[in-house]
This record gives C-alpha cells, structure tokens and sequence, in this order.
C-alpha cells in the first residue's frame, strides 16, 4: 500500500506538459455529454441474447443511482454493469475534474494511426492515451489485476459539433504476461429526447466458454426526469 502511494505521489510530480493539456482539452471539451441540469431518464428496457429475451425497465438518475429491473439475474446485473458504465462516461464534468487534475505529457512522434501518444501521470492506472483530430480514439489502462485498451472505431458528430461513440473495442490482457484474454466489441445507437442523447440500441460481443455470446440491449419510450 505504501509502496503504491509514492509511485503515485512520484508520477504526480512529472512537470506537466502545456501541449499535452491543450491536446487533452480539446478533445475533451469535443466529447459529448448530459448537461450539466440534466436530472436522468426512465425508459423501458428488452434485452436480447440468443433466443432469450427479458422484458423490464431502467431508471438513470447519475452515474452513482441507476437502477435495472429484469427478471434474469444474471443479465440484470451485466445490463446494471453497463448502464452504470454509460451513465459515467456521459455524466457532466469539468476537464479540471476529470484527466485534467493529472500531471500530462506528451509520448514522442511516433506517427501511429490512432493518433499522438499522451501519457498520464498520478492517476494510478498508468493511463495512455492516443488522440487524432481532436478525439481520443485510444485509451490503454494497466493496474494489478487488469490490463485493457479501447480502441474507438467509429462515432456521430451532433449538430454543434460534439462527438459521440458510436462503435469501440475492448482489449483485456494479463497484467502478468501479457497475454489476451477477452475481446469485447459494442455497437451502440442513440435516442434524441428533446436535443438530448439517450441509449438507444447498444450490441455487445464476447467470448465465452469457447463462444461468441452477443447481447443486445434497446431502449424505448424514454422519459426526461
């Protein structure tokens, strides 16, 4: 534990690099997100695997109250697992209260196609970050017991020029030796509830028990709180 805290402590004391805020900042400040009166939704919920379907609801009110109602258990509790990872990456906030409370620094030129490496410092995730034309279209993250990496496909731009996600994939690998250990593809789709942009559709793929298992999730008959 303490050993932890002074690496922590050690890379929050890298000199910040200006270019890399402003290149963060940019993308952030492109990046779609609720506004900041937005009090959540309620909508109905169908969630599809297979010939399986459960019919239920959901209620979003922050990314810390999101509540699921299905009959299934199991997807019950993976649907509650991915609305609450929506309601987080939507959720309203400031660049100060996000990456920018980090020390940032640029990684060298490399000319990658995903775009110029930016490395955060102190957010204990060892946290890298890839970015071209002002959107972040790679994320690498590196703890203990998870290694993974976003790579961000494809996304719609909204009338006043914000960027939503639209199509990601999701690396997981040993921390240990590196190796792959599961690959998750999403898909999403969007609902448009009074200039607001709510879940519509989201697809999930992954491997297991030496299968692909997709599961779909729809939203309907949305309703602002």
């Amino acid at each position: 534990m303490e050993m932890h805290q002074l690496k922590n402590e050690a890379a929050a004391a890298v000199a910040d690099d200006p270019a890399a805020r402003d290149l963060l900042r940019k993308a952030f400040e492109k990046t779609l997100r609720w506004p900041p009166d937005f009090k959540g939704f309620t909508a109905d919920l169908i969630c599809e695997e297979g010939g399986r379907v459960s019919e239920g609801g959901v209620t979003v009110k922050s990314a810390r109250e999101a509540t699921v109602q299905l009959k299934e258990d199991d997807l019950r509790k993976w649907v509650e697992g991915q609305v609450g990872m929506m309601a987080v990456h939507r959720s309203p906030r400031s660049f100060e209260e996000s990456d920018g409370k980090y020390s940032l620094v640029l990684g060298e030129e490399d000319h990658h196609p995903m775009g110029r490496l930016l490395i955060i410092h102190g957010d204990g995730m060892n946290s890298r970050y890839r970015i071209k034309d002002d959107r972040i279209t790679q994320i690498n993250r590196s703890m203990e017991r998870v290694k993974f990496t976003i790579n961000v496909e494809d996304s719609l731009t909204t009338p006043d020029g914000k960027a939503l996600t639209t199509r990601y994939t999701v690396f997981y690998f040993s921390p240990a030796d590196g190796a792959l250990r599961q690959v998750e593809t999403y898909a999403d789709s969007h609902a448009v509830v009074n200039g607001i942009y709510l879940p519509g559709i989201r697809r999930v793929s992954f491997n297991e028990n030496g299968e692909v298992i997709t599961r779909r999730m729809r939203f309907e008959h949305h309703r602002l709180l």
